[in-house]
C-alpha cells in the first residue's frame, strides 16, 4: 500500500519545461490553501438561499464534521451538499458560482501549487466539490481544461440535495474518474494534500503532496492569473463557521439599525444628517474644499459634481458632506430607493438628446451630481466615463468616493436593488470618504477646444490617481455580462415608458 510518505512535497516539483505536460490537481488544500470547503458552501447557501438557508447549513455542519472525521469524507460532504443545495434552483447555483465564488477562491490560491499547475500545458482538476460550484472559477480564471467533480442530482431545474453515481469524488472514486477521463494515458503530475488523494496521485508519472502550513500566504492580488474586477454577492468576508454565526445573529439587529439610519437620513434636515450618522455609527470623512452653493439670483449655472461610483448612496453622502441636498441623475433606481431618498433623483433615458436637455435644465435649477461610470465597481478600478456630461457645462468638480464595509456589500447585479441601501447600513460601522478635487480649469473643458472624451478621460485619471485606482475601458455592459449574463437591461412592462431601463 502506498503511503503519503512516498511522495515529495510540492515545493520539490520543478515547473520548468512543463509546457507539454498534463497536471491533475485536487482543489481544497491543494490549489487552495484552505482545506475546508464549508465557507464556499456557506456562500452559496446565503447568496442563493438567504440567511435561513445559511442557518440550516450551520446547524448541519457539526453532523457533517462528525461524519467526515469518524465515518468517511464522502458522508460528511454529502451532508453539506444536501443542506446547501436541496430545493435550490440550478440556475441560482450557477449564477453564484459565476459571479460570487471566484472572488473568494482567488484570494486563497496556493502559491507553490499554482506555480506548478500554471506551468503545465494541459490542466485538470479532480475535486470532491460539486462541479457546478467550481467549474466557472477553474476554467475562466485558472485556465483548467477539464474539471472532474461531484455531480449533484437535479429534478425539474432544482437540486435534490443528493449526488449522482458514483457519489462524492473522494478516494477510489477520484482514481476511477481519472482513469475514465484519461483512459490508458498517464498524466505527468498529480497534486494532492491528503491520504484519500493517494489513489489518483499513484496513477500519475510524478506525485506531490501539498502539506498544510499556517504561514503560507495566498498568491498576491497583482499576481493572480486574471484580475477580479467584477464580482457580486452581499458578503464581504469569507463565511467561516464563526463568521456565519455572527452574520446570522447580526442580521435582525443590523436590519433594525439600518432602518433607523435610513430614517435619520431621510427625515432630518441635510445639515443635521452628518451628525446623526456619526451618532449612529456611520463614519463620513470629508476631504478637500467643496465649492460654495450657486446663487440663483446671479443666473449662473449650477456645478456638476463628477463622482466615482461605489454604491447608489454616493449622491446622498455627497449631499451629507456638503450639508445641503444635491439632485442626482442615475441610470436606474428602484422604486423603494426613490421613495426613501432624501434627495431628488432623476432617471436617465439613455437617449442622448433627451438626457442632455434634462441635465441642462437641472443645472439651471442648481448643483447636480452624476456618476458617469454608469454602474458601480467594488474593486480599485474605475470603469469608462461616459462623455456626455462634458458637453453640457464647464462647471465640473471631480469627487473621489470611497466606502468601507465589514460585513455586507451595498450593491448587487443579480439581486433586488431596493435592498442595496439596507445592506450598506446593516454594516456595524460603515464609512464613506468624500474627497472634493479642484474644479476643472477652463482650458481643460470643451469650451477651450477639448473633446468631451478628452475631458471625461482626464477626470477619470485625476480621480483614479487620487484613490490609487486603475483606469479601465470596461463599461456597464461588460459588468452585467460577466455577473448576470445580460447587458444590464430588462424588458419593460407595458405600463412603463419605453425609454426606461433597469440596472445599477
Amino acid at each position: 500500500m502506498v503511503t503519503s510518505n512516498a511522495f515529495p512535497a510540492v515545493e520539490k516539483c520543478s515547473s520548468v519545461g512543463r509546457e507539454k505536460h498534463t497536471v491533475v490537481a485536487d482543489m481544497d488544500g491543494t490549489l487552495l490553501i484552505g482545506r475546508s470547503s464549508f465557507p464556499y458552501f456557506a456562500l452559496v447557501a446565503f447568496e442563493a438561499g438567504g440567511v435561513l438557508r445559511l442557518l440550516f447549513l450551520l446547524l448541519a455542519s457539526p453532523l457533517a464534521g462528525l461524519l467526515y472525521y469518524l465515518a468517511s469524507e464522502s458522508a460528511g460532504i454529502q451532508v453539506l451538499i444536501f443542506a446547501t443545495f436541496a430545493g435550490m434552483k440550478v440556475s441560482d447555483i450557477e449564477s453564484v458560482a459565476r459571479a460570487v465564488l471566484p472572488k473568494f477562491y482567488s484570494s486563497d490560491l496556493h502559491p507553490e501549487s499554482w506555480q506548478v499547475f500554471a506551468s503545465c500545458g494541459k490542466r485538470c482538476v479532480l475535486t470532491a466539490n460539486p462541479r457546478i460550484m467550481v467549474e466557472a472559477f477553474l476554467k475562466d480564471f485558472l485556465g483548467a481544461d477539464m474539471v472532474l467533480g461531484t455531480e449533484i442530482g437535479t429534478y425539474k431545474g432544482r437540486a435534490t440535495g443528493l449526488v449522482c453515481k458514483p457519489g462524492v469524488l473522494v478516494g477510489n472514486n477520484k482514481a476511477d474518474a481519472l482513469e475514465k477521463a484519461f483512459s490508458q494515458t498517464k498524466p505527468d503530475i498529480g497534486l494532492g494534500d491528503r491520504h484519500t488523494d493517494i489513489p489518483f496521485i499513484s496513477m500519475c508519472k510524478e506525485g506531490y503532496l501539498v502539506k498544510s502550513n499556517p504561514s503560507t500566504k495566498a498568491v498576491a492580488t497583482e499576481k493572480l492569473p486574471k484580475p477580479i474586477i467584477f464580482h457580486d454577492g452581499r458578503l464581504v468576508q469569507k463565511p467561516t463557521p464563526l463568521m456565519a454565526l455572527l452574520i446570522i445573529l447580526w442580521t435582525p439587529i443590523g436590519f433594525l439599525l439600518a432602518c433607523l439610519r435610513i430614517a435619520a437620513g431621510s427625515l432630518l434636515p441635510m445639515p443635521m444628517v452628518y451628525y446623526a450618522f456619526w451618532a449612529l455609527g456611520v463614519r463620513v470623512t470629508v476631504k478637500g474644499t467643496p465649492p460654495p452653493p450657486v446663487q440663483k439670483s446671479t443666473g449662473q449655472s449650477g456645478v456638476l459634481f463628477i463622482c466615482s461610483h461605489r454604491t447608489l448612496l454616493d449622491p446622498i453622502f455627497l449631499s451629507t458632506a456638503l450639508g445641503r441636498p444635491i439632485a442626482a441623475v442615475t441610470y436606474s433606481i428602484s422604486r423603494l430607493s426613490e421613495i426613501i431618498s432624501p434627495i431628488k433623483t432623476v432617471k436617465l433615458s439613455r437617449d442622448r438628446a433627451t438626457d442632455a436637455s434634462m441635465i441642462k435644465k437641472l443645472l439651471q435649477e442648481g448643483d447636480l451630481a452624476i456618476c458617469p461610470e454608469g454602474t458601480t465597481c467594488r474593486e480599485p478600478f474605475l470603469l469608462r466615463f461616459s462623455a456626455l456630461f462634458a458637453e453640457l457645462t464647464d462647471e465640473l468638480v471631480p469627487v473621489a468616493m470611497v466606502n468601507r464595509m465589514s460585513m455586507f456589500h451595498g450593491t448587487t447585479a443579480r439581486g433586488w436593488k431596493g435592498m442595496d441601501p439596507f445592506y450598506f447600513f446593516m454594516n456595524p460601522s460603515p464609512a464613506y470618504e468624500v474627497t472634493f478635487l479642484n474644479k476643472l480649469p477652463p482650458e481643460l473643458t470643451c469650451s477651450s477646444g477639448k473633446s468631451s472624451h478628452e475631458v471625461a478621460n482626464y477626470i477619470q485619471r485625476v480621480i483614479a490617481a487620487t484613490l490609487s485606482y486603475e483606469c479601465t475601458s470596461f463599461t456597464r455592459k461588460d459588468k452585467y455580462r460577466a455577473l448576470a449574463g445580460n447587458d444590464g437591461t430588462v424588458a419593460e412592462k407595458p405600463t412603463v415608458p419605453p425609454n426606461k431601463v433597469m440596472g445599477c
